[in-house]
């Protein structure tokens, strides 16, 4: 359909979204397509009203789906018919009077400080050679700076301001920011470019983590790294660049930052998304009080 390749295209190229998050706006789309026209004999989404997004969304419950990803679906729906009302596509947003199940809220999952530390002495002892560099280099980038996955990818020479201290990084939909960077972070950086440049490949490319092949890493080996690495400090179950994140802002949080400056830091668009943070230390001053008062 003409109308949901123009969206596509809107939301990849003026959007900036990045290829994973236009996947998904495509495959929920499909999704909902491929509903209405098994459930209500009509191909045409242009043409869907409340009660068929309503039908979908408590079949996608009782197919066992989780709030969050209903209402993940249900936001690419949203901005879909949001942007065909905008350009006279449609009469009515049919996304206009839904209600969204509600999701229970989840803390941000962390790692704490002391472990922390003693994981970043112990990957600075095995960095001989070029991946064990890099993996370290790249930990201590997550640790110190709160990249998202995609953008620690994306980094480069050119990122890197060496008078100044500090990286430019491309955040979600094409923001850019300013993060600040240690002057030893930043010799390890240069350090890590000088063992690109030994790579034995023809066809390096331009960015500072790459695989030994000489080729920008990918999101699997990035991810395999840092699950790796953090199983050597935690039990949890989630170990991902995400969790290192995570740990970036509450480390920040506790030290007494400005939660304005943690949003700017994070490339958060609101300082709602920044204050999830803020429950995590309140949850952890509830467990001081219980141990410490005697009243408690």
């Amino acid at each position: 359909m003409n109308e949901v390749k123009s969206f596509l295209s809107y939301i990849e190229f003026e959007k900036r979204y990045s290829p994973h998050t236009l996947l998904s706006y495509s495959n929920d789309i499909d999704q909902f397509s491929s509903f209405c026209q098994r459930t209500f004999d009509e191909p045409n989404i242009l043409k869907a009203n409340h009660t068929f997004i309503r039908s979908w969304m408590v079949s996608l419950l009782e197919a066992g789906d989780k709030a969050s990803t209903i209402n993940r679906k249900v936001s690419s729906l949203k901005s879909l018919y949001k942007y065909l009302l905008k350009r006279n596509l449609i009469e009515s947003n049919p996304t206009a009077r839904l209600t969204r199940p509600k999701t229970p809220k989840r803390l941000p999952t962390f790692i704490d400080e002391k472990a922390t530390v003693g994981l970043m002495e112990q990957i600075n002892e095995n960095i001989e050679e070029m991946e064990g560099y890099r993996n370290m280099v790249m930990m201590e980038i997550f640790y110190t700076t709160g990249l998202r996955r995609s953008e620690l990818m994306n980094l480069s020479q050119t990122s890197i301001d060496t008078h100044k201290l500090q990286i430019k990084v491309m955040g979600k939909g094409g923001k850019e920011r300013i993060i600040p960077i240690s002057h030893e972070l930043l010799q390890k950086m240069e350090t890590l470019l000088e063992f690109n440049r030994q790579l034995d490949c023809s066809d390096k490319e331009d960015y500072l983590f790459l695989t030994i092949k000489g080729k920008k890493i990918y999101p699997e080996l990035i991810y395999s790294i840092i699950k790796k690495q953090l199983s050597h400090v935690t039990t949890l179950q989630k170990r991902s660049p995400h969790v290192m994140r995570h740990t970036f802002a509450m480390h920040l949080l506790n030290n007494g930052a400005d939660l304005n400056a943690i949003k700017d830091l994070m490339g958060h668009s609101s300082l709602a998304s920044t204050q999830v943070y803020t429950h995590n230390s309140i949850e952890k001053l509830k467990n001081i009080y219980k141990q410490a008062h005697p009243k408690a």
